[in-house]
């Protein structure tokens, strides 16, 4: 299997690419209660499986997809983590992992969700895998090293670190990222791209979060 969904418990997808991604999806693995998300969505859905603490997945449902139920116990990761190590350690050929349903609703779930994209570069060996974060407002991806994006022209785009030693100079955008010290998460946001190609160099590889929509 070369891509897989996984299916936060946030905020439903209503826009026609996230619903798209879903629809077309090799695989979807549901985190917990989004299981009666996607049910609703498409009653005769059967995912991969069902990761999480069951804590917001009804009893029903748990007793009907029990075959699929992978019960994680442990509060040291959330849902979404737990997930993303199923899918890796069961699915070790997936080259792509779309990640839907995980902001909106609650704000420290979105935070806190967004900032673990970025954590999973370091929690995780993902190689070559492409893993994106997806809503209706946009994308979210993470980055290690100097790089070129193909993002296209026009774009709103923000980047974001939690390394105040990380330096990164750019080409591509509105305002250059030259000088910004990411001492404060509002720091690189709020661009946009001025080329087909933004082209960011890293003094030294370290893990940062770029959105755009």
């Amino acid at each position: 299997m070369n891509s897989i969904t996984i299916l936060s418990n946030g905020q439903f997808p209503t826009e026609p690419y996230p619903l798209y991604l879903l629809d077309s999806a090799e695989g979807v693995v549901c985190c917990d209660g989004a299981l009666e998300k996607l049910l609703a969505h498409n009653p005769s859905a059967r995912p991969l499986a069902v990761v999480g603490d069951l804590d917001s997945l009804p009893e029903e449902l748990q007793k009907q997809f029990s075959s699929l139920v992978v019960h994680e116990s442990e509060q040291d990761y959330n849902d979404l983590t737990k997930t993303m190590r199923w899918v890796l350690r069961e699915h070790p050929e997936v080259s792509e992992i779309v990640i839907l349903g995980a902001t909106g609703l609650r704000e420290d779930h979105t935070i806190g969700n967004l900032g673990l994209l970025m954590e999973y570069t370091r929690l995780f060996d993902l190689g070559e895998r492409k893993v994106t974060m997806v809503s209706d407002y946009g994308t979210a991806f993470a980055i290690t090293d100097t790089c070129d994006l193909h993002l296209g022209e026009g774009r709103r785009f923000s980047l974001f670190s939690a390394d105040n030693t990380l330096q990164i100079t750019s080409e591509g955008l509105q305002w250059p990222t030259d000088g910004v010290v990411f001492d404060a998460w509002w720091k690189a946001t709020l661009n946009r791209t001025v080329s087909p190609i933004v082209s960011l160099h890293f003094n030294h590889p370290s893990s940062a979060l770029v959105i755009v929509d």
